[in-house]
């Protein structure tokens, strides 16, 4: 759907600078951009290929001026950015029905306005809100409640007792409330834990493709509203994930850990089980996280620790061949023998 510049500044907050009138057809890169598009620049580098390339109309920062192109000047261009892909790119609608190959089990209750695809199943005492959609192949255990605006993209399983709160999308083939992995050793087995908790998700929460999280062995494992996971992270049993916290690709969160609100884990780190990690704490990739963070700390490294002292750490690692250096020359100066080269020998 094609808008004016005019339009677009209303709806993302900006202002037009040159031909508030010009239409705009398409939103793309600078390097794929062809006359009617809009691009976006939010730093020098983007903004002077936005300027060589062939788009109509640049979303830029205040500061920049141009006299090739029509700019869409905005506060925060990566807002505005996500904000126009939404205007040129809308979800698809998609027509509420049950597909006659799903499997509803009579006590479930499912709103006129709600979405059931092809090969669904619903159990017993399911709640389903409106406007909610199961796209494909998805199995929702007895009891479960979805809140409205739900969507669960293909293959999504949901355990019995899961409870979803509003506008949460969660994409395909994840499993929501599977067992914890809890075991007892008795006379040399692993002896099962029933885990007889669930899953509580809130409100504006999106979870990536192939994400585990397992239902508590008493009482809930919890994310809690506004938080964003990425693809193939591991939630164990009893975790609680505050509002608005941010989990990357392949981080795994050991049981009973507990996350404040405004967390950031890069990809690939992990955190040891009952754990304190504070409000708007920063873990960087690969770390490992074995002790408390107070709130507002940035922590990296393995084992991982605060930023400074990591930083210290790899700064003397990297002298260690200049300093072993000068001490075998110092000890070759005042005659003594390494007690290296003594083992040696």
């Amino acid at each position: 759907m094609p808008f004016t510049t005019a339009e677009i500044a209303k709806l993302i907050g900006g202002e037009v600078v040159g031909d508030a009138k010009a239409v705009l057809k398409n939103f793309a890169p600078a390097e794929n951009a062809r006359t009617g598009d809009l691009t976006f620049a939010e730093n020098e580098t983007y903004f002077v290929r936005a300027e060589k390339s062939a788009a109509t109309a640049v979303i830029a920062e205040k500061r920049f001026s141009s006299s090739k192109k029509i700019l869409i000047r905005v506060a925060h261009p990566r807002i505005a950015f996500a904000k126009a892909l939404a205007l040129f790119f809308p979800e698809k609608k998609i027509a509420a029905g049950i597909h006659p190959t799903a499997v509803i089990a009579p006590g479930a209750k499912i709103s006129a306005t709600a979405r059931i695809g092809p090969h669904c199943v619903v159990g017993e005492r399911v709640k389903i809100g409106a406007r909610s959609v199961l796209q494909a192949g998805n199995f929702v255990g007895d009891g479960c409640k979805l809140g409205d605006d739900v969507n669960l993209f293909p293959n999504v399983t949901l355990y019995a007792h899961t409870e979803i709160g509003n506008r949460v999308r969660i994409h395909a083939n994840s499993v929501i409330g599977s067992d914890g992995f809890g075991y007892v050793q008795d006379g040399g087995i692993h002896r099962k834990v029933q885990q007889i908790g669930n899953v509580l998700i809130g409100d504006d929460v999106e979870i990536g493709a192939g994400v585990t999280i397992d239902r508590g062995a008493l009482g809930s494992t919890v994310i809690r509203a506004g938080t964003k996971i990425d693809n193939l992270v591991h939630i164990a049993h009893n975790v609680e994930i505050g509002e608005h916290s941010l989990l990357c690709g392949q981080v795994g969160i050991a049981g009973s850990a507990k996350l404040g609100n405004y967390v950031v884990i890069a990809g690939q780190a992990g955190i040891a089980g009952h754990l304190k990690i504070g409000n708007q704490v920063m873990i960087t990739s690969k770390s490992g996280v074995m002790n408390d963070i107070p709130d507002g700390e940035k922590w990296f490294g393995y084992p991982a620790q605060p930023d400074k002292e990591t930083k210290r750490q790899i700064i003397a690692q990297r002298q260690l061949p200049e300093l072993l250096k000068r001490v075998a020359e110092l000890e070759k100066q005042l005659g003594v023998r390494s007690k290296s080269k003594q083992r040696a020998k």
